[in-house]
């Protein structure tokens, strides 16, 4: 019969009963533990679901209202939008040619199309809006946009499903008004008229373009800017140019590698998160300074 040090005997019941207590107690801790690893689990699950759930894309939020759109696209709605602003085009002529572009590819480059339309409007070759390949050059062909609008009178006050109708001769004009939200949005804050309104959760960039975005801005915006190492500096004309530069850089930062974007006091930073929609306050800065940064 087991007895404990002291010499006193065990009976069979007590024996029996200190297990189930010390199976309960062990039961209780692996439990506890397990719980414990579920919440951490589920905490780093989360984090890495916000930060990582669905695709990079571009938001852009003006007078309330937000429209999402992946890089790509964003990028081509910012050729449009600087096309115009080159021109001295009205806000309005931009608002129409991203919607038109929208409509007809979804602000994709496409090689293919109805018959033989082609490009970010569909344009035809046989209908002598140029060949195949000048049509597929995004500046080419929304210059060329651009050159139809403008020869229709009054364009700024007209429907947009009036204007499908002369420049593009659309079966299906009322279609382009689904859009026009969309194209005033991205056109809004492209333009800066919102400043801060455009911003992209993206992937961490490999390698950066300085020079490409040089160039960019140069041919598409008409913006002469500096690289200084792995920096490209523009000194606007004003705020608002500022913020359309700045705008700019953003949009095409996927294209050119760009990892942060600083308009005067605010900065754009490369980031997977929901953080990459908004631009942060960072200190003092030039209101017409816009210094975007490279890995």
């Amino acid at each position: 019969m087991p007895t404990t040090r002291r010499g006193r005997v065990v009976l069979a019941e007590e024996h029996q009963h200190h297990h189930p207590r010390l199976r309960r107690v062990v039961t209780r801790v692996v439990l506890g533990l397990f719980a414990l690893g579920l919440v951490i689990a589920g905490v780093v699950g989360t984090r890495g679901l916000m930060h990582n759930f669905g695709g990079p894309s571009c938001q852009a939020t003006a007078l309330g209202k937000s429209v999402a759109f992946d890089p790509s696209q964003t990028a081509y709605a910012a050729t449009i939008e600087a096309v115009a602003e080159q021109r001295r085009l009205p806000a309005r002529a931009a608002t129409i040619a991203i919607a038109t572009a929208i409509q007809e590819s979804k602000l994709r480059n496409l090689k293919y199309g109805d018959r033989d339309s082609v490009g970010l409007f569909q344009q035809r070759p046989s209908q002598g809006w140029g060949t195949e390949k000048q049509i597929l050059d995004p500046v080419y062909a929304t210059n060329r946009f651009y050159d139809a609008l403008v020869k229709i009178d009054g364009y700024e006050q007209m429907r947009i499903t009036e204007i499908a109708q002369k420049v593009q001769k659309s079966a299906y004009p009322e279609a382009y008004a689904d859009h026009e939200q969309e194209g005033r949005l991205l056109a809004s804050t492209l333009s800066g008229h919102s400043p801060g309104g455009l911003g992209c959760r993206l992937n961490d960039a490999a390698e950066g373009s300085p020079t490409g975005l040089k160039s960019a801005l140069k041919e598409e915006l008409g913006v002469t800017s500096a690289v200084t190492g792995r920096t490209v500096t523009v000194s606007a004309g004003s705020e608002r140019a500022a913020w359309g530069a700045g705008a700019y850089a953003v949009a095409k930062a996927q294209q050119f590698g760009a990892t942060r974007v600083r308009v005067g006091t605010k900065q754009w930073t490369r980031t997977r998160d929901s953080d990459g929609w908004t631009w942060q306050e960072v200190g003092s800065g030039h209101a017409t300074t816009v210094v975007v940064t490279f890995p």
